[in-house]
């Protein structure tokens, strides 16, 4: 007998075995039917692989990452082994699950293809299999077999991955015909895929090399009841609505030019304005907090990123290093800001009266992506961080990390992020080489971290062994408008960075001491932040933000000049404006700027303009009325102030 141990710490005797579905259906007939995966001794299990000591297990089901893992892995597996029926010969990369759904990277062959059209194809073969309740079969093989079975079929992708694998911990997983290397976990067999669906096609480079072949890259997603697929597919036709890169082209906010080159955001206008907005709203809360702005170079030696440890992981990413005339010297864009607020640090003797010291820079930064990668301003070459480097005292730390846990909640609150989740990334306490600094230190940042948390009565899920090797961190995953999970806030702990840079202060014993580095960036980069905040407002921005609050349409040409009139004297007030003086009827105006999400309209004719009055529109509220001109501004005002005092930031 074995000893099963559960998460509310129970323990129940079990013959050795015994699989993780058997203690499901011990437990409950509908628990047995609802789990689709298994952790034992903390490692991702499949369900009816034998567990032969004692253990302490945790079940997943669907509403767990590690069962939905589970579920779109064995998808991924299903549309691999129809894609083997349907194409004869093609050949197999990698397929793993995704955060919604999974992908298969696949060599078809030379000149055949795989387009939209072969969609419906594909998923009648996927269900066919789902019928047959095909079992799905781990077994664990020796290299030398695994390299000959893949071989003899020239699965040239596989085999190249089984070379540098080690011998002993190579397993495949079998399902009718098909059998592929993987490492698992997979489903008990393919009857539990009841709803499958095909979403797109794209290209690939192998090993995402671009100098390597160009495969095509399957996306799909499955569920076990056909009225989920249904619900998934009304929120992805609503996603393509409220693409960032479809609005953006809407509102004229930003563009890209194949002149200037990929990857490579123009902002316009109307975007640069929203932009700024958020700079500025952000830049008044840091000044409540203490901040200091600096501005840095584009950019650096290469010795800069040597020494900061940059160059060594960004450097393949990285564009390549500028010569100048002088031989020898070689310049890179940076590709982070952290190294020049070090050296800021060190441009001065810091004394302990002197910390915390904060610096804070909206800082452009430069990364190659690989062009299959790009995409609108969610992957870009060039990307400005809303960056922040704070250096303190280590008894400073925890008050400090509480500090920037308030920013971040400020600006979740004032853009509507409400439904976020956090994680707390801590080292592994059994494999502590691997990071640098004392343990001591560790102890401290780590309990600083968990401590600051549970004052702000913040419910974060604690990862061990997910901390950077140079710190622990506290990031956070929003949920926008359609549920989505988007990593936008983040905080970090750096002890590695002040030892790289030597970067000191006198403490009160008048001995030199370390400084602990914090990292913090609320927004991230201001391109992804404003492409998440477009998709989940759907381009309907605060009024604060919003980079037209106003349109004003003329019922005809005869009032335009009133109409700018009105203008001039909000554009006083500080309100942004724009004028519709097109020669069109005033409905054709209305419905135009309902379209681009312009929260008030002021409609002005023969009337308003003997009275000095405007006849106002509400965003999705509709007529509001005639008033003065004063009184609208007034309003308006209020409406924004009032924003800003909610969230305490008024100057």
């Amino acid at each position: 007998m074995i000893k099963i141990t559960f998460p509310d710490n129970s323990v129940r005797e079990y013959a050795a075995g015994t699989t993780s579905l058997q203690i499901a259906e011990s437990i409950s007939s509908r628990l047995a039917q609802d789990v689709l995966a298994a952790s034992v001794n903390g490692e991702i299990w499949d369900l009816t692989r034998p567990i032969t000591q004692d253990a302490t297990v945790k079940l997943f089901k669907w509403d767990d990452e590690e069962g939905k893992h589970a579920f779109w892995h064995s998808s991924a597996h299903l549309m691999a082994e129809a894609l083997q029926i349907l194409y004869p010969g093609v050949k197999f990369g990698i397929g793993p699950a995704i955060e919604n759904g999974f992908y298969y990277d696949v060599d078809p062959g030379e000149g055949v293809t795989i387009k939209e059209g072969d969609f419906p194809a594909i998923e009648a073969k996927m269900l066919e299999l789902v019928a047959k309740k095909e079992e799905i079969r781990r077994n664990e093989i020796s290299k030398t077999d695994a390299l000959s079975m893949f071989g003899d079929r020239g699965e040239v992708y596989k085999t190249e991955l089984i070379s540098e694998l080690e011998d002993g911990k190579i397993t495949t997983y079998t399902q009718g015909e098909f059998t592929d290397l993987c490492r698992g976990p997979h489903l008990p067999n393919t009857s539990y895929l009841k709803a499958v669906k095909v979403l797109s096609v794209a290209g690939a480079y192998w090993r995402g090399d671009e100098k390597r072949k160009q495969l095509v890259r399957l996306y799909g997603i499955t569920f076990p009841k056909k009225k989920m697929l249904d619900e998934y597919l009304v929120l992805l036709e609503e996603a393509k609505k409220r693409d960032h890169r479809k609005i953006g082209k809407e509102l004229e906010l930003f563009t890209f030019s194949t002149s200037v080159g990929a990857g490579l955001p123009l902002w316009l206008p109307r975007g640069t304005q929203l932009r700024l907005k958020l700079e500025d709203f952000l830049k008044r809360i840091q000044k409540k907090y203490g901040y200091q702005q600096v501005i840095t170079p584009h950019i650096g030696s290469k010795q800069l990123y040597v020494t900061s440890g940059h160059y060594a992981k960004y450097g393949k990413d990285s564009f390549q290093p500028i010569h100048t005339p002088q031989e020898g010297e070689e310049f890179l864009l940076k590709p982070m800001n952290c190294p020049h607020h070090c050296e800021i640090y060190k441009a001065f003797p810091r004394s302990y009266k002197d910390l915390p010291v904060r610096f804070a820079e909206f800082g452009t930064v430069y990364r190659y992506e690989q062009s299959g990668e790009l995409h609108g301003l969610t992957r870009v070459r060039g990307f400005t961080q809303d960056d922040a480097h704070l250096f303190c005292r280590p008894d400073q730390l925890k008050n400090e990390f509480l500090k920037v846990m308030d920013i971040i909640f400020i600006i979740f609150k004032a853009l509507d992020f409400e439904n976020f989740e956090a994680q707390i990334s801590l080292r592994d306490p059994e494999n502590k080489e691997k990071y640098i600094g004392s343990d001591d230190n560790w102890d401290k940042a780590e309990r600083a971290i968990v401590e600051a948390c549970q004052e702000k009565g913040l419910k974060a899920r604690i990862e061990l062994g997910e901390a950077a090797f140079y710190g622990p961190k506290l990031d956070f995953m929003v949920k926008d408008a359609l549920g989505r999970r988007w990593q936008l806030g983040t905080i970090q702990v750096d002890y590695n960075l002040p030892e790289r840079f030597e970067l000191e202060y006198t403490g009160e014993d008048n001995k030199k001491h370390r400084p602990v580095m914090i990292h913090r960036a609320p927004f991230g980069s201001m391109e992804r932040f404003v492409a998440v905040l477009i998709e989940h407002t759907g381009g309907k921005f605060p009024l604060w933000l919003t980079p037209d609050q106003v349109c004003i349409l003329p019922v005809s040409e005869k009032f335009n000049d009133y109409a700018w009139e009105v203008a001039k004297t909000l554009e006083n007030q500080d309100i942004r404006v724009l004028v519709d003086d097109r020669n069109e009827k005033v409905g054709r105006k209305i419905r135009d700027n309902e379209l681009k999400r312009i929260p008030y309209m002021l409609i002005v004719g023969e009337k308003e303009a003997e009275k000095g009055e405007v006849s106002v529109r509400k965003q999705g509220e509709g007529d509001k009325g005639s008033m003065e001109i004063t009184t609208f501004a007034t309003l308006l005002c209020e409406e924004v102030e009032s924003m800003m005092n909610r969230w305490q930031i008024t100057n």
